[in-house]
């Protein structure tokens, strides 16, 4: 087995071969994976229940199938992403003509989280490969059968001088952010976000960070609050809670608050029956410690509904959780759990204060049929994405950007997106022999005026 210097070093020599920058050369990889994912499936999709007992259909929806979308997405544009994209000229340039060119980083460090396993460890290598990368990832410790998993089918299907994975604790990521790669993709907690970025300033390594937060969730006295109440019951009880674009807690007004509870209820009773523990459709927790950090948040509110848990199976059930108290530790860190708390107010000024008093969260979520109140919301609040009148939702577009901003993510991915992350855009000036002004070159008297005019 090769440590991580030597891995480097043959992805560093590989990709110095120039083997892959042809664009032929990146649709065959970009096949391949899409052909390994059919063909190992039913691999992928036990690996992950194992985990956490995820359902067959989450799982293929929100891992399997949301990468499909992508590959598809990206083998049909491709051929137009990577063709030079030609700038105007200035009268100071002319003539010439102007273009940017997309060139490969190199070699690229993935460092990939527990709670979408394969999604978020192949997503970013879609793009990797579709700009002319090799990569490494390095799948969570936390999910150890979907990382083996990973790693053998991985193993099998490319080469580890182009996509290698690299399975193990802290320490393996510690000596893998110790080289010195091209580029570093990080999704994980802010945390450790603050790690990665330390270590990629030692080299000077350019990075995304697919951080977290507190996503609020708003709910007005317009909305339609049957269907809110579905779409935020699903949410929430997507993957258990444990979704980084999950509504994390709710700002309801107080006149619809108890009519949208009751929504909630009905909902999470509708899709889990009345005991969530038997339902073949509501997955557990990742694993004892995230368990227990979520059991001490049952203490910080009333419970309105839900509040069960079994240790022995990582089992929580859906929860509401209403009258928060004051310094709640619930309200200050990201719950990435099925625990929802609620807070009612009067006014949107309260929405926005409490909002911006927290750090930008990766998401927002707006339900109201009130135009001005969505378009306050959206000019006044910062976060990394969003949707009005649903939730999580917008992750399912390939289309847009996903990424976070300030404590929430540096960076963003998805589609082209992701093809110009994990490019450098070359800018590039082609001068001309037939017309040479001399008016650029000493001496200078007499010239600076018509610099002046020129340029103001």
């Amino acid at each position: 087995m090769m440590d991580a210097a030597e891995l480097l070093k043959r992805q560093k020599e590989y990709f110095a071969s120039g083997a892959t920058k042809s664009v032929d050369f990146r649709i065959h990889q970009l096949k391949t994976l899409k052909e390994l994912l059919k063909e190992h499936e039913q691999e992928f999709v036990d690996a992950v229940y194992q985990d956490f007992k995820k359902p067959e259909l989450e799982t293929y929806a929100t891992e399997l199938g949301v990468l499909h979308d992508e590959i598809n997405l990206v083998l049909k544009k491709l051929n137009k992403w990577v063709m030079p994209r030609k700038k105007k000229q200035t009268l100071i340039s002319f003539p010439s003509y102007n273009y940017t060119v997309a060139e490969p980083y190199g070699s690229v460090l993935i460092i990939a989280p527990w709670n979408y396993p394969i999604q978020l460890a192949l997503m970013p290598l879609i793009g990797a490969i579709a700009a002319g990368n090799t990569a490494v990832i390095k799948p969570s410790e936390l999910t150890p059968n979907t990382s083996a998993v990973l790693n053998r089918v991985l193993g099998k299907w490319f080469k580890p001088e182009l996509v290698a994975v690299e399975e193990g604790e802290v320490e393996k990521a510690n000596a893998l952010l110790s080289q010195n790669f091209d580029y570093i993709f990080f999704t994980g907690s802010p945390r450790v976000g603050k790690i990665v970025m330390e270590a990629a300033a030692k080299h000077l390594t350019p990075f995304t960070l697919e951080l977290g937060g507190k996503s609020p969730c708003i709910v007005d006295e317009t909305a339609d609050l049957e269907k809110a109440a579905r779409r935020i019951a699903w949410g929430k009880g997507l993957n258990a809670g444990q979704t980084c674009v999950a509504p994390d807690y709710l700002l309801v007004h107080e006149s619809v608050q108890d009519e949208l509870l009751q929504g909630l209820k009905e909902a999470f009773q509708e899709f889990y029956g009345d005991d969530p523990f038997k339902s073949p459709d509501y997955a557990r927790i990742v694993n004892k410690d995230h368990f227990e950090r979520l059991c001490s948040y049952l203490k910080d509110g009333q419970i309105y509904y839900g509040g069960q848990f079994d240790e022995s199976e990582l089992y929580i059930s859906p929860t509401i959780l209403t009258d928060i108290s004051e310094g709640a530790k619930i309200m200050e860190e990201e719950i990435f759990g099925p625990l929802l708390p609620v807070i009612t107010f009067k006014e949107m000024d309260e929405v926005i204060r409490t909002v911006k008093s927290k750090p930008k969260p990766l998401s927002l979520y707006i339900f109201t049929k009130n135009s001005a109140t969505e378009g306050r919301v959206i000019e006044e609040c910062s976060f990394g994405s969003g949707a009005v009148n649903d939730v999580v939702i917008q992750l399912s577009n390939p289309h847009l950007p996903f990424g976070g901003v300030g404590q929430s993510g540096i960076g963003s991915y998805r589609g082209k997106h992701s093809f110009d992350t994990f490019s450098h855009t070359k800018s590039i000036m082609k001068k001309y022999f037939w017309l040479d002004i001399p008016f650029r070159y000493p001496p200078y008297k007499g010239k600076l005026k018509w610099i002046k005019r020129v340029l103001k």
